[in-house]
C-alpha cells in the first residue's frame, strides 16, 4: 500500500538479500544506519537511497571454515551479522557482529 500510494521510498542498495538485523537513527546527521550480512549501510534519511556508503565487514575466512566443521550453515549462519550500533560519542558508533560464531566489536567514525 505504501509503494502504490508513492508514501515511502524503498532501499534499492541491495539486492544480494543481505538480512537486515539492526538500525541506528542519526537524526543529528541525518542519517541511517543499518546493520546487515557482513555489512554496514549509512543512508540518508531524506533518500535513503542518495549517496549510500557501505562498509564490508564479513567474518574471517579461518572463523567461517570453524563455523562450517561444526555444522553449520555457509550462507545462513556462517557469516558477521552486525547485532549492535550504538553510540560510543559525538563522533563514533560501536559496533558488534557475530563474527561466525566469533563475536567481533569495533568502533566507525562517523566523519
Amino acid at each position: 500500500d505504501l509503494l502504490l500510494s508513492n508514501s515511502c521510498i524503498p532501499f534499492l542498495g541491495s539486492t544480494e538479500g543481505l538480512d537486515f538485523r539492526t538500525l541506528l537513527l542519526d537524526e543529528e546527521r541525518g542519517r541511517l544506519l543499518v546493520g546487515a550480512k557482513d555489512h554496514i549501510f549509512l543512508l540518508n534519511l531524506v533518500d535513503v537511497n542518495k549517496n549510500v556508503k557501505k562498509i564490508y565487514w564479513p567474518a574471517a575466512k579461518e572463523k567461517v571454515e570453524l563455523c562450517k566443521l561444526a555444522g553449520k550453515d555457509a550462507q545462513t549462519e556462517c557469516a558477521n551479522f552486525i547485532r549492535v550500533l550504538q553510540p560510543y560519542n559525538r563522533t563514533h558508533v560501536y559496533v558488534c557482529g557475530t563474527g561466525a560464531f566469533h563475536p567481533l566489536c569495533g568502533y566507525i567514525e562517523l566523519g
